[in-house]
This record gives C-alpha cells, sequence and structure tokens, in this order.
C-alpha cells in the first residue's frame, strides 16, 4: 500500500504520478491511497513512485497491508478486475472500428495496409494491460479474440484451409477442463455447456490464469491462449456451441444473453439480459467458491434452457 501527499507545486506532478501508478496496474483505494497485490516487482513499482512524490518535495509511505475491516479481498480484486475491464472494453472498441473499416477492402487494398501499424498499436497495449491484469479480468478474452481475428484478416492469403473435420466428440469424453478462477457468466455457461451436451463425466479445474501451464489431457476454456475461447466477436459460450455443432432447443437464446452481457455490446438486445446480468452478479456476490457457483448457476441455465427451448420465436409464431 502506497499513501501519499503530493504538494501543489508543481501542477504537472499530480498528472504524472497518476500516470505511473495507473501504467504499473495499482487501484485507489483512497484518494491518495494505492494498492497492489503483494510481490517483490510491485514493491519496486511503488519504491519508485515514493522517490519520485518525496524529491518533489511530498511525501509517502510504503508498507505491508492487510485488510480487516471495511473492504474485503474480494471487493479490492473486484477493483483490481474492473480497472482492467476498462481498458480491455477501450481495446476492443479500437478493434470492432478496424474491423469495420475492413470491411470490402481486398487482398492487395491499400488500406490494409494502412491497417496494420494500428492493430500492431492495439496488439502491444494488450500486451502491456495483461501485464498488470492480476486477477484475470474477463475482458482480456474478447479483446484477444478481437485482435486474433483482424489479424487473420490482415494476413496474406495463404493455401485453402482443410475440409472441415468430423465430429470428433468422443475424443473430449473423460478430459479435465481448465479454466480461471472467479468463474462468471460466460465460464459458468460454458462449464454448464460442457456438463450437459458434451460430456457430461467431465472434470472441471479452476486455476490462477498467471502462468498456468496445462497438463497432459486437460483442455483449457475461457482463458490466454486456451483450446476453447473466444474468437472474433464470439464468446467461449458461442464458440463451443459452433465448434461441437450444438444446436438443441433453447441454446441459441442462452448463447445470445451470454454474448451480450459478457461482451457488453448489445448485439442481440434481448429483454432477458439486465435479469439475467443482475441474478449471475448477485451470484458472485454471495458464493466466492467456483463449485458453489457452478452448481447455482446450472440450475438457473438449467431452468432458462428449458423455457426457451418451449417458447417460440416471434418470428416462429404461426
Amino acid at each position: 500500500m502506497l499513501i501519499h501527499q503530493i504538494p501543489p507545486k508543481p501542477n504537472y506532478l499530480r498528472v504524472k504520478v497518476g500516470r505511473r501508478l495507473a501504467r504499473i496496474g495499482a487501484v485507489a483505494l483512497k484518494n491518495t491511497v494505492y494498492v497492489l497485490p503483494r510481490s517483490d516487482s510491485a514493491q519496486e513499482d511503488f519504491q519508485w513512485v515514493l522517490r519520485e512524490v518525496v524529491a518533489a518535495g511530498g511525501e509517502a509511505t510504503l508498507l505491508d497491508a492487510h485488510l480487516v475491516d471495511g473492504l474485503a479481498d474480494p471487493e479490492v480484486e473486484a477493483l483490481f478486475r474492473d480497472a482492467r475491464d476498462d481498458d480491455y472494453v477501450v481495446i476492443a472498441g479500437e478493434a470492432r472500428d478496424l474491423a469495420k473499416r475492413l470491411q470490402g477492402a481486398t487482398a492487395d487494398d491499400e488500406l490494409r495496409r494502412q491497417l496494420e501499424p494500428d492493430l500492431r498499436r492495439l496488439e502491444r497495449r494488450v500486451e502491456e494491460i495483461a501485464a498488470i491484469d492480476f486477477f484475470g479480468a474477463s475482458g482480456r478474452e474478447t479483446a484477444h479474440g478481437l485482435l486474433a481475428a483482424l489479424r487473420a484478416r490482415l494476413a496474406p492469403p495463404a493455401a485453402p484451409p482443410p475440409a472441415p473435420e468430423p465430429d470428433e466428440r468422443d475424443a473430449y469424453h473423460g478430459r479435465t477442463w481448465v479454466t480461471r478462477v472467479g468463474i462468471h457468466i460466460d465460464r459458468i455457461a460454458s462449464a454448464w455447456l460442457i456438463r450437459r451436451f458434451i460430456d457430461p463425466d467431465a472434470r472441471l479445474k479452476f486455476v490462477q490464469a498467471r502462468g498456468y501451464a496445462p497438463a497432459p489431457g486437460e483442455l483449457r476454456f475461457d482463458m490466454f491462449e486456451a483450446e476453447f475461447s473466444h474468437e472474433g466477436d464470439l464468446c467461449t459460450f458461442e464458440v463451443l456451441c459452433a465448434r461441437f455443432q450444438l444446436e438443441q432447443p433453447g441454446l441459441r437464446a442462452l448463447a445470445e444473453l451470454v454474448h451480450d452481457i459478457d461482451l457488453k455490446d448489445g448485439k442481440f438486445g434481448r429483454p432477458e439480459v439486465a435479469g439475467l446480468a443482475a441474478q449471475i452478479a448477485g451470484l458472485g456476490l454471495l458464493h466466492r467458491d467456483d463449485e458453489t457457483r457452478l452448481a447455482r448457476g446450472s440450475e438457473l441455465l438449467d431452468e432458462l434452457c428449458t423455457y426457451f427451448a418451449k417458447k417460440r420465436r416471434p418470428e416462429e409464431a404461426p
């Protein structure tokens, strides 16, 4: 924890210190109280800020801290995730803007070459944010999926893609499926989908994403460099439905809900979005344990899937 008092002059110092704190990923508990997860690198980063403040005539104190009352650890972790999600939202918006500019461009179009520096800048920015994404903000997969799709579109034409492989669902039976701890809408729904429609006996494992190396036989989902994660503008739930050709009644409506809650882009605009988002948020606040979140969320998704399977879409009405 860093507590500082910055002198009123020079005027630029407060802005300079604020930018440095943002670059190292610190979040504010109060106007002049900033925190980072405890590590040697965090201590070093804060020490540089402290020296800068003191050298300019201000005061600063660096200390190890434990939360005793008031905010709890999960609430502080949520502050970090929210801060990084805000960063990822900006990148996702810029990536969508680039995708719109690419519409209709040909392989030899000058526009493709003009957009390359913008795409490289966004890719570098994602790497910078990921380095200070200490608690695995969900927006990373969205941003990465959009940028990967852009990179594929900007790449020079390659050989024709291989023919689609036949359904190899049996190869995914009896596997361990791994995702990030602190599951929310896309990971809850994807885990439910895996056990409900892909492998009822699937084992699930929740891990800290940073630096995780999968063991043989493990499949990752909704995490960076996973076998199943965001692709382009599709959330992981949508990707799983497409890759496993899942078209059971009710899944299309669920996929639209999960997409709009996870990507926050209002693509489908279903009226049930706000209600489901509130239920998932409440579930996360009540239960920190991922197995409990999944169990309660699975009950909710079972009910919703049954409801949507029975409900006709307006265009299907007689």
